[in-house]
């Protein structure tokens, strides 16, 4: 192990030995956010910290051993102690070194997701209703609540744009990588002659943010439009200017809300995925500097990338950014992705852990 990350664990075990004496004083729990910001960093740091003592009692191990080699009767048994002694310390090594990566800080944040038709018409927004179901039963497995923010209804059925928030543990974590261009081939229901025809749709991926903390937006820099909104959702849908346009005058960014049953309801729900694109952008705008030293764009947020390519007659869906390839798509479709996920999760860790092996 690198000296630098022997002296990294080194300083979190001592940290972790601070923070218990810190809990264990009278009166600590007279600052109630302090206490709790205390309990945060202990449960993050323990089972680090658990698992550097066992690197180091491997180690205690290995030097035991050498000292019992000079013992004609114990050399065979120091040999075998000494090679267990190393393994489990070159697993430990791999093991302490992903938990060492720096984190995501986003990761554990509810999402804001969008799929927007593209090149292909009617088959695109097929599709874009194909990948919301997707996304939504994938939610649903991991017991993640989904709420419609807006739609754009296509008329043969799917979706010109579709927006939902999904909000659970660890959602942007796992959907992260979604963000980018998702390509069908498929015989569609509306050819005649049994083509196969290519469409494609695109899906971002944004962290919640909170307007209150995370993203200042003045007023001053809104431009706030009210219409009479249009499709389903009663009477009432067509007597009151209750869909709500806003335009974000710095950044060009607009954001329309209509599926609400009031203006004041609209405007909320616009406010939270505006909130969310600006964030978003100042996001992707970090990780393109970061993607422009390194050799993968997975996280890079760059959307005009084909990511995925779903192949129906033959029943397989491809990753382009790692190649990967499963013969599963009716299982994917339906929203078993986990594998896909953890294999994305899989490369990015591979990623950083190559970068901190240089630096």
């Amino acid at each position: 192990m690198k000296p630098s990350m022997l002296s990294k664990l080194d300083h979190l075990a001592e940290r972790l030995v601070e923070i218990n004496q810190l809990l264990m004083q009278e009166g600590s729990t007279s600052n109630m956010d302090n206490y709790r910001k205390l309990n945060r960093e202990h449960s993050e740091l323990t089972p680090v910290v658990e698992l550097y003592h066992r690197y180091q009692q491997a180690q205690v191990d290995i030097d035991s051993a050498q000292e019992m080699m000079s013992d004609p009767d114990m050399k065979e048994f120091a040999q075998e102690e000494i090679v267990n002694a190393k393994a489990v310390m070159d697993s430990l090594d791999g093991e302490l070194q992903k938990m060492l990566l720096p984190k995501d800080p986003n990761d554990e944040r509810n999402i804001i997701l969008e799929i927007r038709a593209g090149t292909g018409g009617d088959e695109s927004a097929l599709f874009s209703g194909d990948l919301l179901r997707m996304y939504t039963r994938y939610a649903e497995r991991n017991r993640w609540q989904v709420e419609m923010m807006s739609e754009s209804p296509s008329d043969l059925g799917g979706y010109k744009e579709v927006i939902i928030r999904i909000a659970g543990l660890g959602a942007y974590s796992k959907l992260k990588f979604e963000s980018g261009g998702h390509r069908v081939q498929r015989v569609p229901a509306t050819e005649t002659q049994g083509r196969i025809h290519t469409s494609a749709c695109t899906v971002a991926v944004m962290p919640e943010a909170d307007e209150l903390t995370d993203v200042v937006i003045n007023n001053a820099d809104l431009r706030i439009d009210t219409f009479r909104a249009s499709g389903a959702g009663g009477q009432h849908i067509n007597k009151t200017d209750s869909a709500v346009r806003l335009t974000h005058i710095p950044t060009g960014i607009v954001v329309e809300c209509q599926d609400g049953r009031s203006q004041h309801q609209n405007k909320a729900q616009a406010m939270r995925v505006l909130a969310s694109r600006i964030m978003d952008g100042q996001l992707r705008e970090k990780q393109a500097k970061e993607a422009a030293t390194r050799k993968s764009l997975i996280g890079s947020g760059d959307r005009s990338e084909r990511i995925r390519t779903y192949n129906f007659p033959q029943g397989r869906m491809t990753d382009h950014r790692i190649n990967l390839t499963l013969y599963k798509l009716d299982f994917i479709m339906d929203g078993d992705l986990t594998e896909l996920t953890n294999a994305l999760l899989a490369e990015h860790q591979a990623e950083l852990l190559a970068q901190l092996a240089d630096n």
